[in-house]
């Protein structure tokens, strides 16, 4: 038995014979794509998906903040990524936003070549790919908002040990992200750095997260090219 929410949080139980049934009076491929359909639907409730019940509310808040202040309302933005708890912070900001498919930007960049974008945004994407430079110098949008996990000297790299996408390959020091930006062709016009501190800091990790440095958010222009 499958076991899901719809979109206003409305328990959906499907058994196995519904399937049977349904493919029964259903052609496979309608069927399929109808399911794929509310599967999707249902994904994109990020208020009622169970990996987003703890919002990381004061990162989101921190990095509304500094949005605004680059990128005033009305603006049209791509957000890199797919469709999360931010992208509604943003347009209940009024904000026009489109995600990006989701793909591997390691191996297909090209979501980012989209143009009629006032900005594109990045938050917590660069540190999981392994080379993001194609990405970045394919972006089309006179803007960029980036923000990323930065290197703990009292802790490993994150690695989430059942879901091989939420990892990351790169935690930066602030100056080799700087690096990264220019020479991926980025002028950094403004940034910050915050803390993340523990709710429960108890413990010598816990406590060095107090005062130590974990985000890192850039706002940068295309650098225009010298001949």
């Amino acid at each position: 038995m499958i076991v899901f929410k719809a979109p206003e949080i409305v328990p959906i139980k499907i058994e196995s014979a519904f399937f049977v049934a349904c493919l029964a009076s259903t052609p496979k491929r309608v069927f399929l794509s109808k399911l794929n359909e509310f599967m999707k639907c249902a994904a994109l409730s990020t208020k009622n998906c169970v990996m987003y019940k703890k919002l990381p509310k004061r990162r989101y808040e921190l990095t509304m903040e500094f949005l605004k202040k680059e990128l005033p309302v009305p603006a049209r933005i791509l957000d890199l990524g797919v469709r999360n708890p931010f992208t509604e912070w943003m347009e209940e900001a009024g904000y026009e936003v489109v995600n990006t498919g989701g793909g591997d930007l390691d191996f297909d960049p090209s979501e980012v070549n989209a143009e009629g974008f006032d900005a594109v945004t990045a938050f917590e994407i660069i540190e999981h790919l392994v080379n993001p430079m194609p990405m970045l110098q394919q972006i089309k949008a006179p803007k960029l908002l980036a923000s990323i996990p930065m290197r703990l000297w009292f802790a490993s790299a994150y690695r989430s040990s059942t879901d091989k996408w939420d990892r990351h390959y790169h935690e930066f020091e602030d100056w080799q992200f700087d690096w990264l930006m220019e020479k991926g062709g980025w002028e950094i016009t403004n940034s910050e750095q915050w803390t993340a501190p523990s709710k429960h800091p108890f413990g010598i990790r816990p406590f060095l997260r107090q005062f130590t440095k974990r985000y890192y958010i850039v706002s940068c222009e295309r650098r225009e090219q010298q001949d």
